[in-house]
């Protein structure tokens, strides 16, 4: 899709679909860039995800993959994850109980946006 800053005037051109989204002057709630970009926010958040891509992970078991990463910045990503739509959260009872977290197939799709960033980021 096309992001409203690379501009409606070449969406003809590989990569740029056609889209109403696009033709905007300013950045929207409803452009799906924004809509991805508001999902990967905050610093840490795409390792975060990185991990869940491995598999369902407790809390405990994130917070170990990523050992300098606080507890608190943790919650807060795993929640914005969750409200997001891109992680559910499982809680099983028992003593003590724990709580699973993996991405729902919507937050699956984030893989090869990652990967996309990574590939970017790399060259």
């Amino acid at each position: 899709m096309t992001h409203q800053t690379v501009g409606h005037r070449h969406a003809t051109r590989p990569g740029l679909p056609e889209d109403p989204r696009a033709a905007v002057t300013e950045p929207t709630p409803s452009c799906p860039v924004e809509i991805t970009l508001a999902a990967l926010r905050g610093r840490w958040t795409t390792l975060v995800i990185r991990e869940l891509l491995h598999g369902e992970r407790t809390f405990t078991e994130l917070r170990q993959a990523l050992p300098a990463l606080s507890d608190k910045v943790l919650s807060d990503r795993l929640a914005h994850l969750t409200e997001a739509g891109v992680v559910n959260r499982r809680r099983e009872p028992g003593w003590p109980s724990s709580t699973h977290y993996g991405l729902t197939p919507h937050g699956r799709r984030l893989g090869p946006v990652l990967q996309a960033l990574w590939d970017w980021g790399a060259r």
